[in-house]
C-alpha cells in the first residue's frame, strides 16, 4: 500500500514521518505542510498519510509518554525524524487495523530510506517491545500522568481544566475523536427535511443537528461528490457551530456586510444563502493564498460577494468609506474548540501564544469597530474555549469603547458568559465556539 509505483514519488509512510518531524520541530502545521506532499500520491495512500499525521497528532502527548518508557536515552534534536518514525509506528501498532509485522517491518525499513541505517535496531527493537509489554507499558503510561491519560499537553489540560473544571474530561473526550460530518442545507435550493429524504434514498444515513435549523449529520463521512446535488450547490460541508453566524447577525434586505477573516467563506456564503437582498457583501482575509477556495465557494453555490485580501486590522488599506450595518469578526484564535479537526494544535500551540492573539483580536476589534454604522451590530466569534480570547475580550472592549453596547444572545444552546455565549465540543456534535454580538449606538 505505501510503495508507489510512480518513479519518484515517495512511500506514503516516509512521507508522513516527514511531515511529522517537521511538525516536531514546529515547522509548518498539518495544514500548510499536508496538501503539497500528497498531491501526487494515489488516492489510498493519502488516505494512508492523512491518517497517520492526524493520528500522531491527536494522541501525541499519550505515544510521547510511550516512547519515553521505551527509549534508554533520548534521542538528538537532528533525529526527529527517527522520532516521527518511532511515533508513527506506535501509533500503528495502537490505533489502527494495519498488520503489526507490515507496521514494525515498514518502519524499520523506512530508517534506510532516512539514510540512518544505524537506527534499524533501535526502531525493531523498541516497535517488538511494545508488542511484547503493551499492556504493562499501557497500565505505566495511564498512571504516571494527565498529558498522557487525556492525550493533551499539561498547559493545555490546565488551562482548560481552569475554565471548565466540571467539563474538562468531557472535553479531552471530544477533542480526541473523529469529528462528525455534518452539512449545511441550501435553503434557497432545498429545504431541510426535503434534503435528508433524498439523502435516505441515496441510503445516506443522517439527522438534523438541534441547533442550527440548516444543519445535517452524516452517521459517517463520505466524499462531496457523492452527496446529492453538491456540485449543484444544494449543501456546504460545515460544522453546527458555525452555522450559527448568519442567524446571530439579524440580516435584513440593503444591508452592506463585511465578513472579517473569513476563508475558507463557509459564513460567507451562508450569510448570502440567509439573505439575498443584502446590498454588498465583502469577504475579506489578510491570507491571499487562501482566498481562491472562498471563490471556489461561492461559484460553486452560485453567489455573489466582494472578495478583498487584506487585514482587518488595518483597514485604511481596503476601505472604501462606507459603513456596513454588519460586521462578522472571525478572529485568529488558539482553535481550541476545533482540536479534533486540527489534532496539531497539540503539538504547535503554546501558552505564551495566548497572549499574543489577546492583542490581535482586540486590535481586530478596535480598528474595525468605526467601520460599524450607527446602529449596526457586530458579532464576534472564535472557535477558541479560552475566556481570555472571548468573553475576556469582549468586556475589555465594552470598557474602553464608549459607543459599544453588548447585547446578550438568547439561546437554548452554549453556556452564559459574562459577554457573550460559548459553546464547547461534543461527542457527535458541534464544535467548541464562542459568539459575543456588539451593537453601535450614538454615543450621546
Amino acid at each position: 500500500m505505501t510503495k508507489s509505483k510512480q518513479p519518484g514519488v515517495k512511500p506514503a509512510r516516509v512521507v508522513a514521518v516527514e511531515i511529522v518531524a517537521q511538525l516536531l520541530q514546529s515547522e509548518g502545521s498539518l495544514a500548510s505542510l499536508l496538501p503539497a506532499a500528497i498531491e501526487p500520491l494515489a488516492p489510498e495512500n493519502k488516505r494512508l498519510v492523512q491518517e497517520l499525521c492526524y493520528g500522531c497528532c491527536r494522541w501525541h502527548s499519550y505515544l510521547e509518554a510511550v516512547l519515553q518508557l521505551l527509549l534508554t536515552k533520548p534521542l538528538k534534536k537532528k533525529d526527529s525524524d527517527i522520532k516521527a518514525l518511532l511515533l508513527l509506528g506506535l501509533y500503528q501498532l495502537e490505533y489502527t487495523r494495519i498488520a503489526d509485522h507490515a507496521a514494525i517491518n515498514e518502519s524499520v525499513n523506512i530508517t534506510r530510506t532516512l539514510k540512518k541505517v544505524w537506527a534499524s535496531k533501535l526502531v525493531n527493537g523498541v516497535l517488538r517491545r511494545y508488542q511484547r509489554e503493551k499492556s504493562t507499558l499501557l497500565d505505566t503510561v495511564a498512571a504516571s500522568s494527565n498529558e498522557a491519560l487525556f492525550a493533551h499537553p499539561k498547559w493545555l489540560i490546565d488551562a482548560i481544566g481552569d475554565a471548565w473544571p466540571v467539563e474538562m474530561p468531557s472535553i479531552m473526550d471530544a477533542n480526541n475523536q473523529h469529528p462528525p460530518f455534518t452539512l449545511r442545507v441550501n435553503q434557497r435550493k432545498v429545504t431541510r427535511d426535503d434534503y435528508l429524504s433524498q439523502l435516505a434514498r441515496e441510503d445516506i444515513a443522517a439527522t438534523p443537528t438541534p441547533h442550527s435549523h440548516y444543519g445535517i449529520t452524516l452517521a459517517k463521512g463520505c466524499p462531496v461528490t457523492a452527496l446529492p446535488g453538491f456540485s449543484e450547490g444544494w449543501c456546504s460541508v460545515q460544522d453546527e457551530a458555525a452555522q450559527l453566524s448568519a442567524g446571530l447577525l439579524d440580516l435584513q434586505p440593503g444591508m452592506t456586510v463585511l465578513d472579517a477573516c473569513c476563508a475558507p467563506g463557509g459564513k460567507t456564503c451562508h450569510i448570502a444563502e440567509t439573505q439575498p437582498g443584502l446590498k454588498k457583501l465583502v469577504a475579506l482575509d489578510v491570507e491571499r493564498r487562501r482566498l481562491p477556495r472562498v471563490v471556489e465557494n461561492l461559484t460553486r453555490l452560485k453567489l455573489e460577494a466582494t472578495v478583498v485580501c487584506g487585514d482587518a486590522g488595518s483597514p485604511q488599506s481596503w476601505w472604501e468609506g462606507e459603513p456596513f450595518d454588519r460586521i462578522l469578526v472571525d478572529a485568529p484564535c488558539s482553535a481550541t474548540g476545533i482540536i479534533r479537526r486540527q489534532p496539531d494544535i497539540k503539538l504547535l500551540r503554546r501558552p505564551e501564544h495566548i497572549a499574543q492573539l489577546v492583542q490581535q483580536q482586540e486590535r481586530i476589534l478596535q480598528q474595525l469597530w468605526p467601520l460599524l454604522a450607527v446602529g449596526g451590530r457586530l458579532l464576534y466569534a472564535t472557535c477558541s474555549i479560552l475566556p481570555a480570547e472571548n468573553t475576556g475580550v469582549i468586556e475589555q472592549f465594552l470598557r474602553v469603547t464608549t459607543d459599544a453596547k453588548h447585547e446578550p444572545i438568547i439561546g437554548s444552546w452554549g453556556i452564559e458568559q459574562p459577554c457573550g455565549r460559548q459553546l464547547l465540543p461534543t461527542l457527535n456534535g458541534h464544535d467548541g465556539f464562542y459568539y459575543a454580538c456588539l451593537s453601535k449606538h450614538s454615543g450621546i
